[in-house]
């Protein structure tokens, strides 16, 4: 296999079948030692997240599935803690796109004097921020995106649609168990045929998710959500 790159949470391998291998890490966004999906930086490493955030994936990849929800996903090797995909180009040099149901993190960072920690955004919000570590991943709008030749503005339609029928479809599964989800960030790609589809992962470890008044941690929700 030869090794396309290494990102912050896996590395990534080309297949010999034109596929791509992701090789989950035990690598989290945040900062000082503490968990933070908003961070642009890894901040801890704790033992078994990798493994933890594929098995969350694989879990929400095959709901998708069932929902009618394309998404890169092809197979996984728990053992090895890698996934198997489908190729897609990245938008850019990277978009991380983030969806809140509540008001927290980076969001009260930015807009703190506006609006107060746990207020719910009805609906959801959806933002997009460049994957540029140099910049602390600044925010980007849908005008910018198209004047900067990054994509179609039907291409980022199609974006915001599917972020927020993801988002919906994991709170849903969430809330069965009695945890509420916060926020969750994802990443899109496209195919030869310029179809978007959800790419990368949907994992614990770039979620925040409460139970109560408590946050749960990547690995803890994991072991919930798999009802182990």
């Amino acid at each position: 296999m030869k090794k396309l790159y290494e990102g912050k949470t896996k590395n990534v391998y080309a297949l010999e079948n034109g596929n791509v291998l992701l090789e989950f890490k035990d690598d989290c966004t945040g900062k000082d030692g503490v968990f933070d999906p908003g961070e642009n930086q890894v901040g801890l490493k704790i033992e078994g997240i990798g493994r933890s955030n594929l098995e969350t994936s694989i879990h929400f990849f095959e709901i998708l599935k069932k929902e009618g929800i394309k998404t890169h996903y092809v197979s996984a090797d728990l053992q090895k803690a890698t996934m198997e995909v489908l190729p897609a180009k990245v938008f850019g040099h990277g978009l991380e796109v983030v969806c809140r149901l509540v008001a927290t993190g980076s969001f009260i960072r930015r807009y703190g004097e506006y609006i107060e920690n746990g207020t719910p955004l009805p609906g959801g919000y959806v933002e997009c921020t460049f994957k540029n570590d140099a910049l602390g991943d600044p925010l980007v709008t849908k005008d910018a995106l198209v004047a900067l030749n990054v994509m179609t503005p039907q291409m980022y339609d199609s974006i915001k649609e599917q972020t927020l029928k993801i988002t919906k479809v994991v709170a849903d599964d969430l809330k069965k168990i009695g945890l509420d989800l916060w926020d969750i960030k994802f990443e899109f790609g496209y195919a030869k045929n310029g179809e978007v589809i959800l790419i990368d992962e949907i994992a614990s470890g770039n979620m925040r998710v409460y139970k109560g008044k408590t946050i749960v941690n990547p690995v803890d929700l994991t072991k919930l959500i798999l009802k182990k």
